[in-house]
């Protein structure tokens, strides 16, 4: 399944913008729908909504389509999709550099949540070097303290198909 770009920021705008239901919206998205509830209860949120329509992810038609039907899912743009395909692809490519900061959060989420998982792998995962995992690990690293754990899948650092398969790797 293909998810929006930024699945939590989407999730915001149609729940502002649209009368989907909060079922429609988390299945789009990607999300569980006590997140969409949480998102929509939230009085002031740091998430700025996204508009899909703006962004060439949703047509408006789309969103009518399952506003009049309450069992319509909704269905992202089969351009977008074949674009996330090609992404998933392709090997070591550019971070953004809003994302580079992050990088080491990321790299402690796995660790944390996978230590089954090699140095070497969560490198090439996360678009690293060797020492800097190692560092990471061994809690050595320069900016440990102010390291914040993220989750790379939801930055879009690493896409969690690739993630999953060095798991498979390493539980062989």
């Amino acid at each position: 399944m293909n998810y929006p770009y930024m699945p939590k920021s989407t999730a915001l705008w149609l729940i502002e913008n649209t009368s989907l239901s909060f079922e429609q919206i988390a299945d789009f998205c990607g999300l569980h729908e006590l997140e969409v509830k949480t998102i929509a209860d939230a009085e002031r949120s740091k998430i700025q909504g996204l508009n899909p329509v703006l962004n060439k992810q949703l047509t408006a038609e789309e969103i009518q389509r399952c506003e009049t039907d309450p069992s319509a899912r909704l269905v992202l743009r089969e351009n977008v999709a074949q674009a996330q395909k090609r992404n998933t692809k392709k090997g070591v490519g550019y971070t953004p550099q809003i994302h580079r900061q992050n990088r080491a959060g990321g790299i402690l989420w796995i660790l944390k949540n996978y230590p089954e998982l090699t140095d070497g792998q969560v490198a090439r995962l996360m678009r690293s070097t060797n020492p800097t995992v190692a560092s990471i690990r061994n809690k050595t690293h320069k900016n440990y303290a102010s390291i914040q754990i993220v989750s790379p899948i939801v930055l879009g650092l690493v896409s969690e198909s690739a993630l999953q398969e060095q798991i498979a790797k390493a539980k062989k």
